[in-house]
């Protein structure tokens, strides 16, 4: 294990830009006491696993990327917080509820083959199988022409190129984590029954979206409108969204697995607030009427180059390995 460089203003970013993939498994493991050297250990292979399960198939973009949650930061590194890692906050709105729920670490791992995602996330289990508690496992997958399970097409406003390094990469204003981003996850689960007895045109309102075209409306208060940020020079704040429908017809489990990346958690987190709290225009986003959260945690996603040389274990921890 390296001893740490820090992230420089050109430090290479996770692979939180790459495009939309048709499968997905999402971890989220609580580290255990005593748990911490697996835990960086893993961290600092995951560059190496990606290489080895993704050698055989190039063109299917087997990537994993990994998040830190706020109460593991100091737990796995002598290096300072980054500026906006905090606890994911609940929110407790008028009739629909952001519940927060526990987890040390994030692992994204997409493909455009779902058996390479398997591999990798079995393989690093195996790593930790004996460090961590699994919190949440989801698998996604991309449903007939990037839709979502209520039928809408979805991250049709995901920036790209320059627009996308501007909105998702740390700069300058927090050098010691340039090229890091935040993320928030939220596993929602749908009313599709309710859903589904609705009008196209009462689901298009809600949604301020044409659902066979995907054509933007003018709808105040959707949830288009209520997730649509600008700052005070009046430029839309983005995000990037790499959300993915997630499900079990047997035991009817519909739902949209939530995972926004961002240069800052504000932007998301002032999204969430117009649609959980409401608006001078909207008590709440109506899509909440048939979608619930059940989980709610936000990571710190680190750059690439601070995985492959990870700084230094805290002190303690490391007095503890030596007895």
């Amino acid at each position: 294990m390296t001893t740490g460089s820090q992230p420089g203003p050109g430090a290479e970013p996770q692979s939180v830009l790459r495009p939309l993939t048709t499968a997905a498994i999402f971890l989220v493991v609580g580290v255990r006491p005593g748990g911490e050297e697996a835990a960086r250990e893993v961290l600092g292979d995951l560059s190496a696993l990606q290489r080895s399960f993704g050698f055989g198939a190039p063109d299917a973009a087997l990537s994993c990327v990994a998040g830190i949650g706020s109460d593991a930061w100091d737990r796995l590194f002598d290096h300072p917080r980054p500026a906006g890692l905090h606890p994911f906050r609940p929110l407790e709105g008028p009739r629909h509820s952001a519940v927060a729920t526990s987890g040390d670490l994030l692992l994204h791992i997409r493909a455009t083959r779902f058996d390479l995602c398997f591999g990798l996330a079995a393989e690093i289990m195996h790593r930790l199988r004996d460090a961590v508690t699994v919190e949440d496992e989801v698998q996604g997958f991309k449903y007939l022409d990037a839709r979502d399970l209520l039928g809408f097409v979805d991250g049709t406003e995901n920036p790209v190129g320059a627009a996308a390094r501007r909105a998702v990469l740390i700069g300058q204003e927090d050098p010691a984590h340039a090229g890091g981003s935040y993320v928030i996850v939220q596993k929602y689960l749908h009313d599709l029954d309710g859903w589904n007895a609705l009008p196209v045109e009462t689901q298009e309102r809600i949604i301020g979206r044409t659902k066979f075209t995907n054509i933007e409306l003018e709808e105040p208060a959707s949830h288009v409108d209520l997730n649509t940020i600008t700052g005070p020079d009046g430029e839309e704040q983005q995000i990037l969204r790499d959300n993915m429908p997630f499900g079990s017809p047997g035991h009817g489990e519909f739902g949209t697995y939530f995972i926004g990346y961002a240069r800052t958690p504000d932007v998301i987190e002032h999204m969430l607030r117009n649609m959980f709290l409401g608006t001078q225009d909207a008590t709440h986003d109506r899509i909440l009427d048939f979608s619930t959260a059940v989980t709610g945690t936000l990571f710190f996603v680190p750059s690439a180059d601070f995985l492959d040389d990870l700084p230094p274990a805290p002190k303690a921890a490391e007095a503890a390995e030596n007895g």
